[in-house]
């Protein structure tokens, strides 16, 4: 069983279980983090923020252009490793990823 490592915004941790064909958003929302998903995955209104820890940030396909804008717009102040929860599909090599709900903005 894949196992993903999630911090909540409270600072309380779970461990999820992961599901093949889904997107981080999904799987964390469904699991009753503090995700909202406004735009239900469409990249257009970062409340998906997550923060990816090493090595995992580096296992990641490269943000699009996209996913930057939307970050930037978003009105917080973005780190290095911030992503978009909905950008990023589980994938076997993610087993044991570690990773933050960014704060709100």
């Amino acid at each position: 069983m894949a196992q993903i490592f999630a911090t909540d915004r409270d600072g309380t941790k779970h461990e999820l279980e992961a599901r093949e064909r889904a997107s981080l958003m999904e799987i964390l929302k469904q699991a009753g983090l503090s995700i909202e998903a406004l735009c239900s995955g469409s990249c257009q209104c970062a409340t998906c923020h997550v923060l990816i820890e090493e090595p995992w940030l580096s296992k990641l396909k490269p943000q699009t252009d996209f996913e930057i804008a939307t970050l930037e717009g978003e009105g917080s102040e973005l780190q290095a490793n911030s992503r978009l929860a909905c950008q990023i599909k589980w994938q076997d090599d993610l087993d044991g990823i570690v990773l933050t709900v960014a704060p709100e903005a």
